[in-house]
């Protein structure tokens, strides 16, 4: 199972690499792309992703919930700024800062790949605007981007992909909520 598990993984982290690359080449961010997620094949977060590895939803949340806690995932939230848990330091002035357009774009991106990663078939635009809509709930994150990536994906819902994620929508939705 774990050989399995090997090669299932290396393909469902690399097809979602693919769909973000894709997807931020339409939103104008093509190098954010290019780089998304390098860490996730780091010996660090690859190992303990295939032991949890179950092609339904990432293997972070089976460790979290075996262990309480996920190393790949610390290792990663470190180190990929498309996170908002990345830009999170208690000891700044600004707790959760603006996250840089950049990496908001890439931030959006990265959850529609994620949803269509694991829902297959199933995804829709609605579903993900639902998920985020919860999980922007639990997670600490600067109001004025939740706000932009809120508006994003309820633009995504009304008017489809390719009128929503372009470089104009997104740099003048960005200024609106962020600056």
């Amino acid at each position: 199972m774990l050989i399995k598990n090997i090669f299932l993984h290396f393909k469902t982290i690399t097809h979602h690499r693919w769909l973000v690359f894709k997807l931020c080449l339409k939103a104008g961010e093509g190098w954010r792309g290019f780089v998304h997620d390098l860490s996730k094949y780091s010996p660090t977060e690859f190992f303990e992703s295939i032991k949890y590895y179950t092609g339904i939803n990432s293997p972070i949340t089976g460790a979290k919930k075996d262990k309480g806690y996920s190393k790949a995932w610390l290792h990663h939230k470190g180190r990929n700024k498309h996170h908002a848990e990345y830009w999170i330091d208690d000891n700044a002035p600004e707790k959760t800062p603006i996250i840089p357009y950049k990496y908001t774009v890439e931030m959006i991106c990265d959850k529609l790949a994620a949803g269509m990663t694991y829902k297959k078939k199933d995804f829709t635009y609605e579903y993900e605007l639902d998920y985020w809509l919860k999980e922007k709930e639990k997670i600490r994150i600067n109001e004025k981007t939740a706000n932009f990536v809120t508006k994003i994906l309820e633009e995504i819902v009304k008017n489809g992909l390719d009128s929503t994620l372009n470089k104009e929508n997104l740099r003048k939705n960005y200024e609106k909520y962020c600056k």
